[in-house]
């Protein structure tokens, strides 16, 4: 079994086109499982082993060492993906995972910011500085379009229309999509952008990718003061510096930028439909994780009007 990892992580990269950052979750995730079938049979597991008696003993493994719930989850969600593979390819009878019950998971309130506390993280960055401009220009972006930290940071200059106020998003799966911003996250982009010029005369490395990813090293949008392409670890902390100097809540980070963008839309009447095509969501389900926050405000909004609530 474990022999059949390997094709299995790569027919993932090729054939699904999933990002380096997926597969190796799922690699991670089926290792995990992968050693506890040898020391559970005692030798290598083969083949024949992978049944549903397997994969719920090691469910069963992962509750006993208090493992979460929703991380448990996730890697039963890639032992089923590994088991749908294997039969795919005719090397395993039956569909193991599907006789298994994934765990419940509590569904909670995602991370994000009310609309005043976004201003402030906005106005948190410098503009005095180049740095202070791509930090704004970033945080502008961020809230304006709802990308993920990724897509952000993955961002080349030609990808970015400022005159129609519209960017190009290499998303999940290698999809492209257009998303709109607003005239702020325009205009502090049209800020930075001098400052930019300056940043990239400053390294010898020309706006190569700071991350080591080869996909896109063309023309990085928000370089690091030596001139390459930004980091997602870069972006992180510099959003968590920005959120302790407002003292913002703790626990936003640049994906909660992204929950925020998406609840402000949904509260001020959006079709969720029109979200989920926005934040590049392949699945209506995923997107209708902020209904609930609308909910509470229909339930607050009940218990102050209704004269016998």
């Amino acid at each position: 079994m474990r022999r059949k990892l390997q094709p299995f992580l790569d027919y993932l990269r090729l054939n699904r086109n999933l990002s380096r950052h997926t597969v190796r979750a799922y690699g991670s995730d089926l290792t995990q499982f992968l050693e506890f079938a040898a020391e559970r049979l005692g030798r290598e597991p083969r083949l024949d082993d992978f049944d549903h008696r397997l994969v719920r003993a090691y469910l069963a493994e992962l509750y006993e060492r208090r493992q979460a719930s929703s991380s448990s989850a996730r890697k039963l969600a890639a032992v089923r993906t590994f088991a749908r593979y294997l039969r795919r390819e005719g090397l395993l009878e039956g569909d193991p995972g599907t006789l298994v019950s994934t765990p419940r998971v509590e569904r909670r309130m995602p991370a994000h910011l009310a609309v005043d506390e976004v201003g402030a993280l906005l106005a948190a960055p410098d503009p005095a500085t180049p740095l202070g401009l791509r930090d704004r220009a970033i945080l502008e972006l961020f809230y304006a379009s709802g990308l993920r930290l990724s897509e952000l940071v993955g961002l080349d200059l030609e990808d970015v229309n400022l005159s129609g106020r519209m960017v190009r998003v290499l998303g999940k799966g290698g999809k492209e999509r257009i998303v709109p911003f607003n005239t702020a996250a325009a205009t502090a982009i049209r800020e930075y952008l001098p400052a930019r010029r300056g940043l990239l005369l400053r390294g010898p490395d020309g706006g190569a990718s700071a991350s080591g990813d080869s996909r896109r090293m063309n023309d990085p949008l928000f370089v690091n003061h030596r001139g390459g392409r930004l980091s997602s670890r870069s972006v992180a902390r510099m959003v968590e510096r920005c959120v302790a100097k407002v003292g913002a809540q703790r626990g936003i980070s640049p994906h909660a930028l992204r929950h925020s963008f998406a609840t402000h839309l949904l509260e001020r009447g959006a079709d969720l439909r029109a979200i989920q095509e926005l934040l590049g969501h392949a699945r209506i389900t995923t997107t209708q994780r902020y209904t609930h926050i609308n909910a509470a405000q229909l339930t607050e909004l009940y218990r102050r009007t209704h004269p016998r609530a």
